[in-house]
């Protein structure tokens, strides 16, 4: 059976020169969608977003502990009530995505990529980064500010990029520690509800004939997650809630699975998965950790519960040494067929 793959967005090369070619050079037949990488200052995901945060001038830090990062959280400064004065001058994201996509573009003019490939820019959800940066009490009227915020960067974006040529992926990580119970829940009762609503949300976001695609996450600190799943409920539950809930199609979902997960109770919840025909299911089972017989392993787990899916790696490879790469895309080219 021929597979397509899923690069998730992160890299180990120092410029998205070095990462388009890379991703064509491996896998190029079997990608629709191609990340730059995240290099430069993106190249640990959300942290450099945390001094963005801080040019808000209606944020400034609090004297509150933050648990899960080695800085203060923000607050909102007093007076605030509204999430409509909260502004946000420059995420970056729109910046860095044109600069990218200039070298995509050119590449696309020398042949090495095809035209019918689109550029991917992967963001996180506001919720993931008011869970790390923001204090509880602020997260509300913080998160509503950040979407508004990356609306804009949608827009900046679009004047460079034509949207048949972009997609955006939601990066969900955040969600699963609440989820979990591992992060202090600001939700409420219904968590799920309130996550997926903010989901579909952040779907219908995306501009008009911009892919809108999810990458959910259990992180990869140190190649660990920040908790193990009992199985893919939790996945599953944010993914049809997602949904269901959207208002325009969903492209693609990919969700992780734990390298030592080839048995049938992880992959058990997936019989629940219902997902439009339209939209791609990648699962990230390619680890380097058991090669490729791992890697057919939890492929042969997966095939007994669902058949039609692309194959990645559990979460972006920024963290891995480059000349790691080429054995681990080679996995995922011998497994596509």
């Amino acid at each position: 059976m021929v597979r397509n793959a899923h690069l998730v967005g992160s890299a180990p090369y120092d410029t998205a020169d070095e990462s388009f070619r890379a991703a064509m050079e491996h896998l190029g037949g079997h990608l629709k969608r191609l990340p730059d990488g995240e290099v430069g200052e993106r190249d640990t995901w959300i942290r450099w977003q945390n001094k963005r945060i801080g040019q808000s001038p209606q944020m400034r830090v609090s004297k509150t502990e933050n648990i899960y990062v080695p800085f203060p959280p923000y607050e909102i400064v007093p007076g605030v009530t509204s999430a409509d004065e909260i502004v946000f001058p420059n995420l970056g994201y729109g910046d860095a995505a044109i600069s990218s996509y200039g070298v995509f573009e050119k590449l696309t003019i020398e042949g090495i990529i095809p035209g019918d490939k689109r550029f991917m820019v992967g963001l996180p959800t506001p919720l993931s980064v008011a869970a790390f940066y923001v204090e509880p009490r602020s997260r509300d009227l913080f998160e509503q500010a950040y979407s508004r915020a990356l609306g804009q960067e949608f827009d900046k974006m679009l004047e460079t990029i034509p949207a048949h040529r972009l997609s955006i992926q939601w990066e969900v990580v955040s969600e699963f520690g609440l989820l979990e119970g591992l992060m202090e829940n600001h939700l409420g009762d219904d968590m799920l509800d309130a996550i997926t609503t903010r989901l579909a949300g952040l779907i219908d976001l995306v501009p008009e004939n911009v892919e809108a695609g999810i990458h959910l996450c259990y992180g990869d600190s140190g190649h660990k997650h920040f908790i193990e799943p009992t199985d893919a409920g939790h996945l599953v539950d944010v993914a049809n809630g997602a949904a269901n809930k959207a208002k325009r199609p969903i492209a693609w979902i990919h969700l992780p699975v734990p390298r030592e997960r080839d048995d049938a109770a992880y992959f058990a919840p997936l019989a629940n998965l219902a997902l439009s025909p339209e939209t791609e299911l990648y699962l990230g089972l390619v680890h380097a950790t058991g090669g490729k017989e791992g890697t057919m392993r939890r492929l042969k787990a997966a095939t007994a519960v669902v058949s039609d899916f692309g194959i990645a790696t559990e979460c972006g490879l920024g963290r891995r040494e480059r000349e790691s790469i080429p054995d681990l895309l080679g996995i995922h080219q011998e497994l596509c067929g």
